[in-house]
């Protein structure tokens, strides 16, 4: 008895490109943000994704070390935020959804 194919010749193909594709899509851009100095008091922070598109919305909050939000904030239309820098230790959070996230350190502002 011969076996079945559930998928052959272009059907298996095109399968076989869909996984593929797809497989690059899910890893083609990871998160990437910057914060720097922006005067004696201000900090402004950017945020994108590796492949080099913007990330205009996306969630960019300012939290201490007690995990309370000093600064809620979202990225504007040229994917950038700029804040007053708040007294003491804090991190930077951008938050582009599950397995896009990055923190930075307020030590790491220069």
């Amino acid at each position: 008895m011969k076996p079945t194919r559930l998928f052959a010749g272009p059907a298996r193909r095109a399968l076989a490109a869909v996984l593929v594709l797809g497989a690059t899509a899910a890893h083609a851009h990871n998160p990437v943000a910057e914060c720097k100095s922006a005067g004696p008091d201000q900090v402004q922070c950017t945020g994108g994704f590796s492949d080099g598109s913007g990330a205009p919305g996306v969630t960019l909050d300012v939290i201490s070390y007690d995990e309370q939000i000093l600064v809620p904030g979202k990225l504007d239309e040229r994917s950038s935020i700029t804040f007053k820098r708040p007294e003491g230790e804090f991190y930077v959070l951008f938050d582009a959804g599950p397995g896009h996230v990055v923190e930075i350190d307020h030590a790491d502002i220069q």
